[in-house]
């Protein structure tokens, strides 16, 4: 079988995720500020672009490996539980800081996208990037935007989000795991959500109820947004 042969097939893709996850983590041991998901998904391409492979050939084994993302997230509900109390004792606090997070990130979106003079289109892209993607992609798609541009977006800002928040957050004194836990689940979703699992339980499972809070705040913000855009 040539590896044209062998590419085509689901194998090819789970493979070269795997093992290109594998050695990210690998780098990222011996290089503390390489963040595995951004390596990862450089090596992939660098493998399919060394390859001349298209990327619909490895999407057939990545819509395996995208499946598992719905049992991953619901995995994030094990921490929470384990929290539940603590969670519970600030959970006004944690709402707080996360609608106030969630009317921010809509109004900065919108703020960059007027004044640099992008279309009503982009700007409902843009605005829901903050929130995990299957929710910022349905809102985008309701709203009249990009869902493939949205989807873009977020993944961008969870990335930019795991690799300089937490950093951005003990710069600013910020140190507290209830705090932290908001500010990423809130701006990062999942994918802050996490990085900062790995520091600290507490951490993630607050980032991890904070994201689903801010998909449901930002949902509703964006009923009456909507309308006025209209």
């Amino acid at each position: 079988m040539s590896i044209r042969e062998f590419a085509e097939q689901p194998l090819f893709g789970i493979a070269v995720t795997i093992l290109s996850y594998a050695l990210a983590l690998g780098l990222q041991r011996r290089w503390k500020a390489l963040h595995p998901l951004l390596t990862c998904s450089v090596l992939i391409m660098l493998v399919l672009y060394g390859l001349r492979l298209p990327y619909e050939v490895y999407r057939q084994g990545g819509e395996y490996i995208l499946f598992l993302l719905g049992p991953a997230t619901v995995a994030l509900g094990v921490p929470l539980y384990k929290h539940a109390q603590r969670i519970g004792q600030n959970v006004l606090p944690i709402l707080s800081g996360v609608t106030a997070g969630s009317v921010a990130a809509l109004l900065l979106a919108a703020g960059l996208v007027w004044a640099l003079g992008g279309s009503r289109e982009l700007l409902i892209s843009m605005m829901p990037k903050s929130v995990t993607s299957p929710v910022a992609i349905e809102v985008s798609r309701q709203a009249g935007g990009f869902p493939e541009l949205t989807a873009v977006l977020t993944v961008l800002t969870g990335l930019t989000g795991s690799l300089f928040g937490p950093a951005f957050l003990r710069l600013g004194g910020v140190r507290d795991d209830i705090a932290v836990g908001t500010a990423i689940g809130t701006s990062s979703h999942g994918i802050g959500t996490a990085r900062i699992i790995r520091d600290s339980e507490l951490a993630g499972s607050v980032s991890g109820f904070a994201m689903g809070a801010a998909a449901i705040i930002t949902s509703l913000l964006f009923i009456p947004l909507y309308a006025w855009l209209q």
